[in-house]
């Protein structure tokens, strides 16, 4: 009977786990479909971006789903493993876990490195064919986007050699660099080849995205509650209506004034002065115009009675947004606090500091996203929703800074992700940047923001001397005795009741093997919290303002499809392209003009 209700529970957390991945593909299919620019699909493009969203996500749902099994193999009153857990039963959901992350990480990094790369190759090479060699087959085609991925294959093959062949740099005399460090620890040294070179390489992946999530999730953390709360005015506002309408009227009584000026002469000649200001005014008029049309789009003009009660709708649940944004905007301070708390405590009492990429032990001061958690564990299953809401916030941010900022290097913007006119390109590239950031999310909610949990989840140890040699303390009389799990070397038999969770073993084995990584990690996080504070403090005083801009150019290119406000700009793969392509719209533009 014991043993069924170890199964049971079980396997409930993993069909919880199963019910959300299929989730997770339903959202990834609707975000692809929903960023990606209609006119500009692509088969391959969408499958490929699909199947890496679901991975992704379904590697960022593993964490609840890690600590809710090592949670569920201790009886938290007693501070003692479930009569079920037996070594043997533990030992086997270990494994279990420690299969689906290295499944999950390896698609991950063969996405990002091998799958995604492809797809970007293969949409390039329909470019050419569509445009330069029409006459060639999907052969060539496929040949040609493989010859690109070889440059990724060869740095796949370079990273495992590297982590296989080059010694540890977390070896060293145990008397020396790892007196300080109990049994617990000195075991997470990678041991075999093959385990180092995994090592290696996920480290320098999540290395990479540590330096994405710096820049992207940092600022996505700030901007996503504060877009929720101080939206843009709309662009049917009537001022912007009304500006518009009185830019109209000067623009054309100047051209009018223009016109009269050169209407008695014969020739009908303009100077080459006026001739560029007539230009010019025949140009800003055609973006007028469609300024003009979108705002009375947007305000419902000829559209149904159902898209006006759509709008009431909208208008009417405004703030429960406003509600939503400030929750969310408490979670992401309360979130940057907690790391804050806790990156002090690693740096204060990590008894290896550098040596180990300040590893620690357990925490020491309050810290209060850790306490929220082991506070909701005593009431299932509260702690793991609380959990699968966190990490879910962390990668939305991580997408809400990724549309904001943009895809960039360093300064110049190569491309930019917005909904409806993303181009397949950035919508790939988009990918690999999330995938890399995932890995950071994870070091960071399992590290940083609730360090003891992620480790640990809801189990407890007694902390009385056993009072027979190989059993584990009674602490039935005194339940203050029972106190949270963690590595300390203080109650060395708490490993008997404890069972660290496989994503925090695995992390820190890394940054034991390869301290760099976990130095470069560590001091990543002071560097996300400055950049987030930063952020914070601009967009709380910033008034949001309407993109006139990027509103004429969205309309220009639904005009030129007679879909005004429905269809997607492609943005081009390179800057001559973008070149091009703003030289030709120029210049159609002028014809129409002359026209």
């Amino acid at each position: 009977m014991l043993a069924d209700a170890g199964l049971i529970q079980t396997s409930l957390i993993w069909v919880a786990y199963t019910c959300a991945v299929v989730f997770c593909l339903i959202a990834a299919v609707i975000t692809t479909f929903t960023w990606q620019t209609p006119r500009e699909r692509s088969a391959v493009v969408s499958i490929v971006a699909i199947v890496s969203l679901t991975a992704l996500l379904a590697t960022v749902l593993l964490l609840p789903v890690d600590i809710a099994l090592v949670s569920a193999t201790g009886s938290v009153p007693l501070g003692v493993k479930k009569p079920w857990a037996t070594p043997a039963r533990v030992a086997a959901l270990l494994r279990a876990l420690q299969v689906l992350y290295y499944t999950l990480y390896s698609v991950d990094a063969l996405l990002c490195l091998l799958l995604i790369p492809f797809a970007y190759f293969w949409y390039e090479e329909y470019d050419e064919i569509e445009f330069e060699e029409e006459g060639r087959t999907w052969r060539s085609r496929l040949w040609a986007a493989a010859k690109y991925t070889l440059f990724f294959l060869a740095l796949v093959v370079v990273l495992f050699l590297v982590g296989f062949f080059v010694p540890a740099a977390g070896r060293g005399d145990p008397g020396t660099s790892w007196r300080h460090l109990d049994s617990y620890y000195q075991h997470l040294i990678a041991q075999n080849n093959g385990e180092k070179a995994l090592t290696f390489a996920l480290g320098l992946l999540v290395t990479l995205g540590t330096l994405l999530y710096i820049v992207y999730t940092s600022a996505g953390l700030a901007l996503m509650p504060i877009s929720f709360i101080k939206s843009a005015p709309r662009v049917s506002a009537p001022q912007l209506s009304a500006t518009t309408a009185s830019q109209l009227e000067q623009n054309r009584e100047r051209r009018r004034q223009l016109e009269m000026r050169y209407a008695g002469r014969d020739d009908g000649s303009m100077t080459r002065k006026d001739r560029r200001e007539l230009d010019a005014l025949v140009r800003e008029e055609q973006t007028l115009v469609r300024r003009e049309r979108l705002a009375a789009e947007a305000q419902g003009e000829g559209h149904s009675r159902l898209y006006h009660v759509w709008l009431q709708v909208c208008a009417f649940f405004r703030p429960v947004k406003m509600i939503g944004g400030i929750a969310l905007l408490v979670l992401s301070v309360l979130i940057a606090v907690s790391m804050l708390i806790t990156g002090i405590d690693k740096a204060t009492h990590s008894v290896c500091k550098q040596r180990c990429g300040y590893i620690l032990g357990h925490i020491r001061v309050f810290q209060p996203i850790n306490w929220i958690f082991v506070k909701t564990a005593r009431v299932f299953p509260v702690d793991y929703v609380l959990m699968a809401l966190l990490v879910l916030h962390l990668f939305s941010s991580s997408i809400s800074g990724i549309a904001t900022v943009g895809i960039r290097f360093l300064w110049i913007r190569i491309f930019q992700i917005r909904r409806g006119r993303t181009a397949p390109q950035a919508l790939l590239i988009a990918t690999v940047m999330l995938g890399l950031i995932t890995l950071a999310i994870n070091y960071a909610v399992a590290m940083f923001v609730a360090p003891q949990y992620a480790a640990f989840g809801t189990q407890t140890f007694c902390s009385l001397e056993p009072t027979h040699p190989g059993q584990p303390p009674d602490c039935r009389s005194s339940p203050d005795s029972v106190l949270p799990c963690a590595q300390s070397p203080e109650y060395p038999f708490a490993a008997h009741a404890c069972t660290p969770s496989v994503l925090s073993t695995f992390l820190n084995r890394i940054t034991i093997t390869w301290p760099f990584f976990g130095i470069v990690a560590f001091w990543g996080q002071f560097a996300f919290l400055a950049i987030f504070l930063v952020v914070l403090v601009t967009a709380i005083f910033r008034t949001p303002r309407v993109n006139l801009a990027e509103l004429d150019e969205d309309a220009e290119e639904d005009e030129e499809e007679s879909l005004l406000a429905a269809t997607g700009r492609r943005f081009a793969a390179s800057w001559e392209d973008a070149r091009n392509n703003t030289s030709s719209n120029n210049n159609r533009s002028y014809g129409t003009a002359n026209a």
